[in-house]
Parts: structure tokens; sequence; C-alpha cells
């Protein structure tokens, strides 16, 4: 015997109201041809509407009447009651701030000064000298942090699809995205959380990011026309010189490098 799903004659109960979260309507079947709860609660979703007079269908409540016989009531309401987004919708944050970087060289050599009757020796933008290596400072560099929230439903969220956010977290973007050229954005992982247990209820997924801008024609002393991406790292290397200057013996930037310590990835398997 095939699976019936009957709409009652007493359904389509409604309310409507100023103030859309306070609406709700209620919609009344009868399902008979099964003696498994699941199956008749399941044609009885598969029957009725996913939206009805704007309203989404929250909850499918089922009862028994006899053998394989079963009272089945839909209930609608407003996908906001109680400030929740609905499925369609997103929401976005964004900081600005600054990472930290530790640099050995300057952009410029502002000011060097040195006691009466000598002369400071010019280390070429070299920050923290010493007789042993080149100590550096920590600066601030502009990082642009942001995470977006998107809502899924439970079919979309499948194992393949998480496997593939795993995958792209602690990459950059291979291509454009969001705005930022390649190379400029770093994905720092997912949080997701089911809201609900129902084959209808969806998924809150919040990604998070870090962008930081790619650069070309930077200058390392003498040394020009270095290109970096937002994320890759540039290290200098320093040999022992003499300041013709003052006499001194200097550490002098021979050659800069541009390291990619992440690997990319295309982010368009996040779906957003």
């Amino acid at each position: 015997m095939p699976v019936e799903v009957f709409e009652k004659f007493e359904s389509r109960r409604s309310t409507k109201a100023n103030q859309v979260s306070q609406s709700s309507a209620e919609l009344g079947y009868i399902v008979r041809g099964t003696a498994d709860d699941l199956v008749a609660r399941g044609a009885a979703q598969t029957a009725s509407p996913a939206t009805y007079d704007s309203l989404a269908r929250q909850n499918v409540q089922i009862e028994p009447l006899g053998p394989q016989l079963w009272d089945v009531t839909v209930r609608y309401g407003s996908s906001d009651s109680g400030g929740t987004p609905t499925p369609s919708e997103a929401s976005f944050n964004f900081e600005t701030g600054g990472g930290t970087q530790h640099i050995t060289q300057s952009k410029d050599t502002v000011q060097a000064r040195a006691a009466s009757g000598s002369t400071a020796p010019d280390f070429g933008g070299a920050i923290g000298v010493t007789a042993d290596g080149v100590d550096g400072v920590d600066i601030t560099v502009p990082v642009y942090q942001f995470s977006e929230t998107h809502y899924f439903s439970d079919a979309q969220v499948t194992g393949a699809y998480k496997g593939a956010i795993f995958s792209c977290t602690g990459k950059t973007n291979a291509g454009g995205f969001k705005g930022f050229a390649p190379g400029e954005v770093l994905f720092l992982g997912a949080s997701g959380s089911k809201r609900g247990d129902g084959p209808d209820d969806d998924w809150e997924i919040t990604f998070r990011f870090a962008a930081s801008p790619n650069e070309t024609g930077l200058s390392v002393g003498s040394i020009t026309g270095i290109n970096k991406k937002g994320w890759e790292y540039l290290w200098v290397r320093y040999a022992d010189a003499e300041d013709t200057g003052s006499g001194a013996i200097i550490k002098k930037p021979i050659a800069a490098y541009v390291e990619r310590v992440y690997d990319d990835a295309n982010f368009g398997a996040l779906g957003i």
C-alpha cells in the first residue's frame, strides 16, 4: 500500500500580526499507508510547502491515530523571530588592526648623528646593528581581519563540504577573493553549528580571514625591485663591509629573499 498524504479540512489556521515575528500558521495532514513514524513525517514534510504566506516551515509534529494512520501538524512562523537570521541572510564583521612583524631594515634612515669629531657609520637602513649581526625591531603591520557568518541547508553541509573547509584552512587565496588580489587573504578557519536537529534546520557557519596587502617595488639598501605577496616573508642577508665615510666596519644588506610560507587554495570551495 503506498503512503498517502491528505490535507485536513481544518488546515491552514493562521494569525497575521502587524509584527512579522508574531505571525504564524498551521497546516494539518493525515498520512496513511505506513507504520513507520519517520516515513510518515517525511511524507508530510515533502507534501507541505517550505514556506506559507511568507512564513518559514519551523517544525513538523506527528501523532498516531491508528494502524498505519497518522495526524500531522506543520507549523510556520517568522524565520527572524527571536533575532535569528534566515538561511538566505549573512552577517559580516571586520576589524583593522596590526599584526606584529620582525624587521631588520627600515624604510628610511631619518637621522644619524655621531659625537663631535667623528662620523656616524652608514648602515644602509639596517636596524640595531651590533658587532655580531643585526637585531632588528618588532613593528605593527596593517592586517585587515574579517569574518562572515553564512547559513546553509542541511543538505549543503556534507562531509565533502566540511573537508573543503578544512583543506582551505591556513592557506592563502589562489585567485581573487572578496575584492582582494591573489595572495592577500589568509583563511584562519571556520566554526559551525546546526540550528536544530531536523532535516529542515540549517547550519550557521562563521568564516574568519585576515588580509595583508601585496607590495611591489620594495627597496632594501641598494637592492631594489623587490615584490612580495601579502603573506610571503621577506628577509635580508647581511655581510661585513667598510663604511667609506667613517671607516667603520658595518653590516651591509647584500641580498633580499622573499619566501612563500603558506600554500594557496581555491576559496571558491567555501561557497561564499
